[in-house]
């Protein structure tokens, strides 16, 4: 059938992008590296266009480069770009909260913590919270980034707007792909990671929208002290 080949070819393009989003957050790729199309699609065995199309979407997302008539590379970061993605996922952040202080957005939004949906959605949150905060205290960061990332797209669902759901899971994949490239220089990572996720949303599930502001606020304080730190030797 016609529709099977190009769900298959998309399923496809968003296997290969996924894998090399993690590869990039692996630190296996490494900043400044260059790569061509063919070079991927040897690398997992697939036609080029799929391939062509994740690299496309990932240069979009702010990941790559896309370099004119030599393939992509692998975008460095600096610390004025990590200075600017914090500040636009605070504002995202912070619109969140507000339109919870004003009983905006779409249901569940925390309007009664005790209604069954919300509680079981707050509970599937903070299973991700609770293994983010393990991961980041073990000093695990490929563990905790796959948790964080999670953790904050779920409790984004919660207030109702995919828009903004999707573009702070963007501003967050771009903050961690630009922090890697620092973090990755430390032999033991226990002790440098945040781990206050559980702490948020346990704030939120009381509404108290001052204290979730004030552990967003600690946790971006913290996020700048350390990449600022490791860049600067």
């Amino acid at each position: 059938m016609p529709g099977n080949g190009a769900v298959t070819r998309n399923t496809l393009r968003q296997q290969i992008a996924d894998a090399l989003r993690d590869e990039v957050l692996a630190g296996r790729l490494q900043p400044g590296q260059e790569f061509t199309v063919k070079e991927i699609a040897d690398q997992y065995g697939v036609s080029a266009t799929p391939v062509r199309e994740a690299l496309v979407d990932l240069s979009a997302q702010g990941l790559l480069d896309a370099l004119q008539h030599r393939g992509f590379r692998v975008r460095e970061y600096s610390l004025a770009d990590f200075r600017g993605l914090v500040e636009a996922r605070s504002l995202v952040i912070d619109g969140m909260f507000h339109a919870l202080e004003q009983g905006l957005g779409g249901p569940p939004q925390f309007q009664d913590p005790g209604d069954p949906y919300t509680a079981t959605a707050l509970a599937g949150v903070r299973r991700r919270g609770d293994e983010a905060q393990r991961a980041a205290c073990a000093g695990d960061l490929t563990v905790l980034i796959g948790y964080d990332l999670r953790f904050w797209r779920e409790l984004g669902t919660l207030f109702g707007n995919p828009y903004l759901v999707d573009f702070l899971h963007r501003l967050r994949v771009q903050s961690w792909v630009c922090a890697v490239q620092q973090l990755r220089r430390l032999p033991d990572l226990r002790g440098h990671l945040w781990a206050g996720h559980t702490e948020l949303i346990d704030a939120l599930s009381r509404r108290d929208i001052d204290a979730a502001r004030s552990i967003v606020a600690a946790h971006n304080a913290h996020a700048l002290a350390l990449v600022e730190r490791l860049v600067n030797g």
